[in-house]
């Protein structure tokens, strides 16, 4: 088995209506079920949207830095993350499009070494 992760960047919902928003619900809690069922789910959820509440730690200078906020500035941040173990790419492949539909707009997927 090979653990994926399948995610996608908050830039890449776009702009909706909440009501659009709220009818994602079900169906990307579906999928959800749908992997907890199959056995393959790892973990899945969400990232707080609010870069206030994001903090950097960084060691590269050889003490522990913490910091708040991202570590760059950037329009693009990581919207939410589904990590699976699933036998093969073919797998992977068909959950994340599940993911995709379910949430209504692009994921990404890599494998996890």
């Amino acid at each position: 088995m090979t653990r994926y992760a399948i995610y996608f960047q908050q830039n890449w919902v776009g702009d909706h209506p909440a009501e659009w928003f709220q009818s994602r619900v079900e169906p990307s809690t579906a999928v959800v079920r749908d992997m907890e069922a199959a056995g393959v789910l790892v973990f899945a959820g969400g990232l707080e949207e609010d870069l206030a509440e994001a903090f950097t730690a960084d060691a590269t200078s050889g003490t522990v830095t913490i910091t708040d906020g991202p570590y760059a500035e950037t329009t693009e941040y990581l919207g939410g993350i589904t990590v699976i173990d699933v036998p093969d790419l073919e797998t992977a492949k068909m959950w994340a499009g599940r993911v995709a539909e379910g949430c209504g707009w692009p994921q990404e997927v890599r494998v996890i070494t």
